[in-house]
Protein backbone atom coordinates (compact mmCIF):
# COMPACT_ATOMS: atom_id res chain seq x y z
CA UNK A 1 0.00 0.00 0.00
CA UNK A 2 1.41 3.34 -1.05
CA UNK A 3 1.22 6.11 1.53
CA UNK A 4 1.46 9.85 1.01
CA UNK A 5 2.32 12.14 3.90
CA UNK A 6 1.94 15.89 3.57
CA UNK A 7 3.58 18.57 5.67
CA UNK A 8 4.26 22.28 5.58
CA UNK A 9 0.85 23.74 6.22
CA UNK A 10 0.21 26.43 8.78
CA UNK A 11 -0.92 29.98 9.40
CA UNK A 12 0.47 32.68 7.15
CA UNK A 13 -0.38 36.32 6.54
CA UNK A 14 -1.75 37.46 3.19
CA UNK A 15 1.08 37.93 0.74
CA UNK A 16 3.20 35.33 2.47
CA UNK A 17 4.59 32.02 1.24
CA UNK A 18 4.49 28.38 2.23
CA UNK A 19 5.97 25.25 0.74
CA UNK A 20 4.03 22.03 1.09
CA UNK A 21 5.80 18.70 0.86
CA UNK A 22 4.40 15.26 0.10
CA UNK A 23 6.58 12.26 0.83
CA UNK A 24 5.63 9.05 -0.97
CA UNK A 25 6.33 5.70 0.70
CA UNK A 26 7.30 4.05 -2.58
CA UNK A 27 9.31 5.11 -5.58
CA UNK A 28 7.61 7.57 -7.86
CA UNK A 29 7.29 6.13 -11.34
CA UNK A 30 7.96 8.33 -14.33
CA UNK A 31 4.35 8.00 -15.53
CA UNK A 32 2.81 8.70 -12.12
CA UNK A 33 0.69 11.84 -12.16
CA UNK A 34 1.30 13.80 -8.99
CA UNK A 35 -1.15 16.47 -7.95
CA UNK A 36 -2.27 18.78 -5.18
CA UNK A 37 -5.93 19.30 -4.40
CA UNK A 38 -7.55 21.54 -1.84
CA UNK A 39 -10.86 21.69 -0.04
CA UNK A 40 -12.14 24.76 1.71
CA UNK A 41 -14.93 24.50 4.31
CA UNK A 42 -18.26 24.00 2.60
CA UNK A 43 -16.65 23.55 -0.81
CA UNK A 44 -15.88 20.59 -3.00
CA UNK A 45 -12.35 19.36 -3.36
CA UNK A 46 -10.67 21.02 -6.31
CA UNK A 47 -7.55 20.32 -8.33
CA UNK A 48 -4.88 22.93 -7.70
CA UNK A 49 -1.90 21.65 -9.68
CA UNK A 50 -0.76 18.49 -11.41
CA UNK A 51 2.53 17.27 -12.77
CA UNK A 52 3.54 14.49 -15.11
CA UNK A 53 7.12 13.94 -16.18
CA UNK A 54 7.83 15.32 -19.64
CA UNK A 55 4.76 17.55 -19.71
CA UNK A 56 4.03 21.07 -18.57
CA UNK A 57 2.49 21.38 -15.15
CA UNK A 58 -1.18 22.27 -15.01
CA UNK A 59 -2.70 24.80 -12.62
CA UNK A 60 -6.14 25.98 -11.78
CA UNK A 61 -6.62 29.56 -12.95
CA UNK A 62 -6.79 31.06 -9.47
CA UNK A 63 -3.23 29.99 -8.60
CA UNK A 64 -1.44 30.49 -11.92
CA UNK A 65 1.66 32.62 -11.47
CA UNK A 66 1.63 32.14 -7.70
CA UNK A 67 1.93 28.39 -7.10
CA UNK A 68 4.52 25.98 -8.46
CA UNK A 69 4.37 22.19 -8.34
CA UNK A 70 7.57 20.20 -8.54
CA UNK A 71 8.79 16.72 -7.80
CA UNK A 72 12.04 15.10 -6.78
CA UNK A 73 11.76 11.43 -7.70
CA UNK A 74 15.02 10.59 -5.95
CA UNK A 75 13.64 11.96 -2.68
CA UNK A 76 10.17 10.53 -3.42
CA UNK A 77 8.78 13.96 -2.69
CA UNK A 78 6.38 16.35 -4.38
CA UNK A 79 6.28 20.02 -3.50
CA UNK A 80 3.84 22.87 -3.83
CA UNK A 81 5.46 26.27 -3.51
CA UNK A 82 2.78 28.82 -2.73
CA UNK A 83 3.59 32.52 -3.01
CA UNK A 84 1.49 35.66 -2.70
CA UNK A 85 -1.03 33.78 -0.63
CA UNK A 86 -4.55 35.11 -0.34
CA UNK A 87 -7.26 34.46 2.25
CA UNK A 88 -9.18 32.51 -0.40
CA UNK A 89 -6.31 30.02 -0.53
CA UNK A 90 -7.30 28.87 2.95
CA UNK A 91 -8.10 25.16 2.73
CA UNK A 92 -6.98 21.67 3.53
CA UNK A 93 -4.43 20.66 0.90
CA UNK A 94 -4.16 17.06 -0.23
CA UNK A 95 -1.46 15.26 -2.15
CA UNK A 96 -2.67 12.81 -4.78
CA UNK A 97 -0.91 10.23 -6.89
CA UNK A 98 -2.37 8.48 -9.91
CA UNK A 99 -0.34 5.43 -10.80
CA UNK A 100 -1.04 4.81 -14.46
CA UNK A 101 0.97 1.57 -14.49
CA UNK A 102 -1.25 -0.06 -11.86
CA UNK A 103 -4.53 1.75 -12.45
CA UNK A 104 -4.55 2.94 -8.84
CA UNK A 105 -4.65 6.24 -7.02
CA UNK A 106 -3.71 7.38 -3.55
CA UNK A 107 -4.44 10.31 -1.22
CA UNK A 108 -2.57 11.85 1.64
CA UNK A 109 -4.25 12.83 4.88
CA UNK A 110 -4.09 16.56 4.14
CA UNK A 111 -2.38 19.58 5.63
CA UNK A 112 -4.20 22.75 6.59
CA UNK A 113 -3.26 26.13 5.19
CA UNK A 114 -4.76 29.23 6.76
CA UNK A 115 -4.14 32.65 5.25
CA UNK A 116 -5.19 35.36 7.64
CA UNK A 117 -3.94 38.56 9.20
Amino acid sequence: QVQLVESGGGLVQPGGSLRLSCVVSSSIFRNDIMAWYRQAPGNQRELVASHKMGEAAQYTDSVKGRFTISRDNAKKTVYLQMNSLKPEDTADYYCHMKRIAWGTEYWGQGTRVTVSS
